[in-house]
């Protein structure tokens, strides 16, 4: 219960109850809460200024958090793309260099995304112009990595294309110097065994006994194995594609037949005398697109320089062919 208060009237001495106004209370009721919140007011917006809360804090380590991994990213980011430079670099000047293909421009490489403005959702933020400044740079860091390995799919096809080629290629001498009793002729203008006139020799002629192993240079389809062209008797042809054929004939038989697929080195017949031959030796010829080519710059792949030295000699002698 309230406090009756009184007070003592001297005209009549008696004492009185003190009655409080309703309007004097209102508006001491009103003084004290707009006082209140006056200095409410004022102790949050000191202690907001001078003192942190505990949310403040909390959000302003979240902050420092963030901007730590945000440097941290963008370090990653410069040896990303310093690595990837490399690798680009590499790539145009040794790797589509080597395998015959044209580099890819830089403009290619690095050129933006046109169109639509695809950072307008990241606009509006404190940090959107770093924001989005940062998306572009992975956006065009990815689109680099995106066409390297596309890149790279061409490389490995060409490497695997190229890999053929040089597999492919009539590379190796077909009779082993081990078996070969000598280079009897080279390819150009020799004499005729038979008319004793000069003409052009189309192939080489190595020497060796009958029976002796050849071998395919290179790998390939058999074309043909039968004795149904004039003159070189019992006779071979590998297809190595790539316009690449070559020719073994005067065979003493055959170690393949036709349609059957050859790699290099693989035994695909013996020496023999048959068909225009004077002696025992293998005729042995390249095509390429058709023509008849010097066989001599073939054997990079089984002799080296001291022997093809030596062959080179022997067969530039303008002697009789055995054919």
């Amino acid at each position: 219960m309230s406090k009756v208060k009184y007070y003592y009237d001297s005209e009549t001495l008696s004492y009185k109850k003190i009655e409080r106004k309703k309007r004097r209370t209102f508006k001491f009721v009103t003084l004290f809460l707009v006082a209140a919140a006056l200095f409410g007011f004022l102790f949050v917006f000191i202690g907001g200024h001078y003192f942190e809360s505990p949310k403040e804090k909390a959000l302003k380590r979240e902050l420092t958090n963030l901007e730590l991994q945000f440097d941290l990213l963008n370090k990653k980011m410069e040896e990303a793309e310093t690595v990837l430079a490399n690798i680009e670099d590499r790539d145009n000047a040794i790797y589509r260099l080597y395998f015959e293909a044209n580099p890819i421009p830089e403009e290619q490489r690095k050129a933006g995304f046109g169109g639509v403005n695809r950072y307008k959702k990241l606009d509006g933020y404190d940090n959107s112009e770093l924001i989005i400044s940062s998306s572009k740079r992975i956006d065009k860091l990815l689109k680099r990595i995106v066409v390297q390995s596309k890149s790279l799919d061409e490389i490995a096809v060409l490497a695997e294309e190229k890999e053929k080629l040089l597999r492919a290629i009539p590379a190796i001498q077909p009779v082993s110097n081990e078996d070969l009793t000598r280079m009897a002729s080279g390819y150009g203008m020799r004499s005729d065994p038979f008319t004793k006139l000069r003409k052009m020799h189309w192939g080489m002629d190595f020497t060796s006994p009958r029976g002796t192993p050849v071998y395919a240079s290179g790998d390939g389809i058999v074309e043909r194995a039968d004795s149904n062209s004039a003159g070189y008797g019992n006779h071979i042809r590998i297809d190595h594609g790539y316009g690449y054929v070559s020719l073994y004939a005067h065979l003493f038989k055959y170690n393949v037949q036709k349609n059957q697929r050859v790699k290099r080195g693989d035994l695909i017949g013996f020496v023999g005398s048959t068909g225009r031959s004077e002696a025992p030796h293998l005729h042995y010829e390249i095509f390429k697109d058709g023509e008849r080519i010097n066989p001599i710059n073939f054997y990079y792949g089984s002799l080296t320089p001291e022997e093809f030295n030596k062959l080179l000699e022997r067969a530039s002698l303008e002697n009789q062919s055995l054919d």
